[in-house]
């Protein structure tokens, strides 16, 4: 049995998550997003993938979204509506509540405000919400007789699901983004210890080393301008733990808040930096790096990025976040709010995407603070706020996480003091202000799931590929479990589990009931028994009782598989029982043999004139005694048996089994007929070895 994942997005890119996943004849949709970056036929996943003739219905068995953003649901209102997808939407509440907000914002910026070709509608959204079923964390859900899922708490964003899925005894979990740390809005993701053939994981965190470079051109002293530098660098400073953040150097602080924030990160490292007359904002700020460098870098930079906002507009300046409405817009907003409480600013903060934000006061004077959607400035209002703002110096563009290639967002990342929108060219002169404040896991957050739930093999999704090869290397090399990274419309085939339950027939069990005695002799020369001494030719016997169940598995159709006893299967195919047997005469030495018994057993010329078959049978039991540690040699006085190894004396003058060699004519050679089934060949080539006085090289 296998696991077959049939990538359609976010391989080996991020965006328009989407991988379908097919378990013992089950098929499931994880995700159906969209690309933020493209408006052509790459925006969506490509469906015609999944079904040639375009039954979706019967080549889908549900769809599992894991949460609102649009990258793993802008699609779904397309493929239910347009492409005709009516089967059941799993979901939780929290998402089935936010996902249609999400996707009639997207709509009114595509169309109303870009008068781009809609790709579906309001009523469309309202109709595959109808689909919709909402689930419970933690509750397991049949979505039919052999399907059943599970949705795990993913932190992330809120209602952000991971979701188990299993089929028989082949099991799974689908990620989507998660976070292993917690923030001041969500917790970390949670998950039991589950047995998986397979994990396939989000791998959205954005660079392990970055530096961050901003250039402060307002100053509180008048008199004098500064233009200084602050870089704050990544580095794995040790494997196996979160990126730590090094302090290169701070050079003429530019204001009161940014020394402060130095002292707080210096006095980690044990350093020092001159007192500052500012006490309040010196101690909160020490407090808060302090306190949160050991739990995550994000929060550190968190700090710096409130300190960038609060430098601008006390300059009198403006700073749009184009954010996402849901998510990291929250963290931020309680940062804000937080630090502004505390620093008793009355500088105002908008919120977009809660309050109708006054277009009047786009070109207002004065500073303030403006949470825009979308984030990465792919249109709608944030795009349109930052046309006005980006040509002035004194403000602010901070952009608080990854932007896709092709973005506006990306091409400010990139350096770009020129964007062209529309024909008409921008110059960016603002401050341009990036930082990975990201709810997305990192890589140790990563490895530390894929090493506590310990899957059978591990796909990665949804990021960028230099950078998920180097993770997978990371998995098979530390933790042994075998990875791979596909790419989009790329299929897998991960071998899966699957046990078989089946009966035994009373044949059967009778047999596995039965004694099976092994007598074996010690090896040792001299062996100490009851205290007493054993010399050569009293050695010990041990008897040992092996008892090996051997059946046949038979599987027919429409039947229970069964454990049957070969006898039986015989019968119930009418057929006779064949084997194969094996035949030869084998000349033994009588001399050699006299060698192995301590009796007067030697035959005269009258015994080989005329031989006691008995007498030949004893010298031989004697050799084969010594000789072999294995098998039960048992004397029946003219003949011996070792499991179906059969030796008699020959007599006869010409046997069809006897190999001409010259030893028939010696005098004192005795002949031995020996038959044995193809089963012990192996038991009978070493008796036959034993018995012609020859060592037996195994292969």
């Amino acid at each position: 049995m296998a696991i077959d994942c049939l990538v359609l997005g976010a391989g080996q890119e991020v965006g328009k998550s989407c991988v379908v996943v097919t378990i013992n004849g089950k098929r499931i949709m994880f995700d159906c997003g969209m690309h933020m970056a493209y408006n052509d036929h790459r925006q969506y996943p490509d469906f015609s993938r999944i079904s040639k003739s375009c039954d979706f219905n019967n080549a889908i068995d549900c769809i599992v979204i894991t949460h609102f953003h649009l990258d793993h649901i802008g699609a779904l209102p397309y493929f239910t509506e347009i492409c005709g997808y009516n089967g059941p939407i799993y979901m939780t509440y929290p998402t089935r509540a936010l996902a249609p907000i999400m996707l009639e914002d997207y709509r009114k910026v595509l169309v109303d405000r870009r008068g781009e070709v809609e790709q579906f509608t309001s009523d469309h959204i309202a109709e595959c919400m109808k689909k919709v079923i909402a689930v419970d964390l933690k509750q397991t859900v049949q979505v039919d007789k052999d399907l059943q899922i599970r949705a795990y708490y993913a932190g992330h964003v809120l209602g952000a699901a991971m979701f188990y899925a299993k089929v028989g005894d082949s099991a799974m979990v689908y990620t989507g983004d998660y976070n292993m740390t917690p923030d001041r809005h969500l917790g970390a993701a949670r998950i039991d210890r589950l047995q998986l053939d397979l994990l396939i994981t989000d791998f959205d965190f954005h660079g392990i080393c970055l530096v961050f470079q901003f250039t402060f051109c307002k100053c509180y002293n008048s008199e004098i301008e500064y233009r200084n530098s602050l870089f704050i660098d990544y580095a794995a400073a040790v494997s196996d733990t979160v990126d730590y953040i090094i302090v290169s150097y701070l050079i003429s602080l530019p204001c009161p808040e940014m020394e402060a924030l130095a002292f707080g990160l210096r006095s980690t490292y044990a350093t020092t930096v001159r007192d500052s007359k500012y006490a309040r904002e010196r101690e909160f700020l020490k407090a808060a790096a302090s306190s949160v460098l050991h739990t995550a870098v994000a929060s550190i930079l968190s700090f710096v990025v409130i300190i960038v906002v609060h430098k601008c507009v006390a300059g009198g300046g403006k700073v749009l976040i184009p954010a996402f409405a849901l998510g990291r817009a929250q963290e931020l907003c309680i940062l804000l709010d937080d630090y502004w409480e505390r620093m008793n600013l009355r500088v105002p903060i908008y919120f977009s995407a809660v309050h109708n934000f006054d277009r009047s006061l786009i070109d207002a004077p004065g500073p303030c603070v403006l949470f825009a959607t979308p984030g990465m400035l792919t249109g709608g209002f944030s795009l349109e706020v930052f046309k006005h703002w980006a040509p002035s110096e004194m403000n602010l563009i901070t952009l608080p996480g990854y932007c896709l290639a092709g973005t506006i967002g990306n091409k400010l990342m990139s350096g770009n003091p020129t964007i062209e929108l529309e024909g008409t060219k921008i110059d960016v002169r603002c401050q341009i202000h990036q930082l990975a404040f990201s709810p997305h896991t990192d890589g140790k957050g990563i490895m530390d799931l894929v090493k506590f739930l310990s899957p059978q093999h591990v796909i990665l999704v949804h990021g960028e590929k230099p950078k998920m090869a180097t993770l997978k290397e990371r998995i098979q090399s530390e933790l042994g479990i075998k990875c791979c990274d596909p790419a989009n419309n790329e299929s897998v085939c991960i071998p899966s589990t699957h046990y078989v339950k089946a009966g035994a027939s009373d044949a059967f069990i009778r047999s596995c009931l039965n004694p099976n005695f092994q007598f074996l002799k010690s090896g040792s020369e001299e062996k100490s028994v009851s205290g007493s001494k054993c010399t050569e030719g009293t050695l010990p016997l041990w008897i040992k009782d092996e008892r090996v169940a051997e059946g046949i598995l038979v599987l027919e159709k429409s039947e229970k598989a069964k454990v049957v006893h070969q006898d039986e299967l015989l019968l119930m195919l009418g057929e006779k029982r064949h084997e194969v047997q094996f035949a030869y005469c084998c000349p033994v030495n009588v001399d050699e043999l006299e060698k192995f018994t301590t009796t007067s057993l030697t035959p005269t010329a009258r015994m080989l004139r005329d031989p006691n078959k008995s007498s030949l049978i004893r010298l031989l039991v004697a050799k084969l005694s010594r000789k072999l540690s294995e098998g039960n040699i048992q004397d029946f006085g003219e003949h011996l048996q070792v499991e179906s190894f059969h030796l008699s004396v020959c007599l006869k003058d010409t046997c069809p089994y006897r190999i001409t060699n010259g030893l028939e004519d010696k005098p004192r050679t005795a002949f031995f007929c020996c038959t044995w089934s193809a089963a012990d060949d192996k038991l009978a080539r070493k008796i036959i070895s034993a018995m012609e006085n020859r060592d037996l090289v195994e292969t």
